[in-house]
């Protein structure tokens, strides 16, 4: 059965219909697992595409981090590699919508034998966290949408932290952002490629760069 709504509502008399995007019933939330921390993302936010994918990022991640004791996370979402490496570090999340900060928070504190997890809702496209702020952690982990982040890098390449995990779903992006860390004096490698968009040619990209 298909109905027309604009024909409904003018038929009940009701002048106009206002979408509201928010949940209405929910029987079960539907909860991450992100590194044994369960998460209840918001509507509308950014998942990897597959889980085997995801742990294959999250392990990369892992590894250039190494055993850094304060971490700050980029673009962190709701929390994909902020908790996996809470687990071994402190890290800081920084992300642009404060319910994905909010569901990152709450995951956390939901979870024991974790380091401690601060967020931060902050636009990076506008206020880049910059170096003296950048300088108060051990490594850098930096997860953009496909326009990668240009002025983000630009305040990285400029900070005294040695390492940054940078993951990219865009190769142009991620090389325009990796050249600005290698003409900073950062040494690329390795890249680990994760085919995780099954059927298309798009690939996930996990790179270290290191500097003495």
């Amino acid at each position: 059965m298909r109905v027309d709504l604009a024909q409904w509502a003018n038929e009940f008399g009701i002048a106009r219909l206002v979408w509201v995007d928010e949940p209405v019933v929910t029987i079960h939330p539907p909860r991450q697992d992100f590194g044994g921390s369960l998460v209840v993302p918001p509507p509308g936010a950014f998942l990897q595409a597959t889980k085997h994918g995801e742990k294959a990022l999250q392990d990369a991640v892992s590894v250039i981090v190494g055993n850094a004791d304060k971490v700050v996370d980029l673009f962190a979402g709701s929390g994909i590699f902020t908790l996996p490496l809470a687990r071994k570090a402190s890290v800081h999340a920084v992300e642009g919508v404060r319910e994905m900060m909010d569901a990152l928070d709450r995951g956390w504190r939901s979870t024991g034998g974790l380091h401690r997890v601060s967020v931060e809702t902050r636009d990076l496209f506008r206020r880049p966290l910059l170096p003296d702020e950048l300088n108060e952690f051990d490594a850098i982990v930096i997860d953009p949408p496909r326009a990668g982040a240009e002025a983000q890098v630009a305040e990285i390449a400029e900070c005294k932290v040695a390492t940054v995990a940078m993951v990219s779903c865009n190769p142009v992006t991620f090389a325009r952002d990796a050249r600005t860390l290698i003409d900073a004096g950062f040494t690329l490698g390795p890249v680990t490629v994760v085919d995780q968009f099954r059927w298309s040619h798009h690939t996930e990209v996990v790179a270290a760069f290191t500097r003495n």
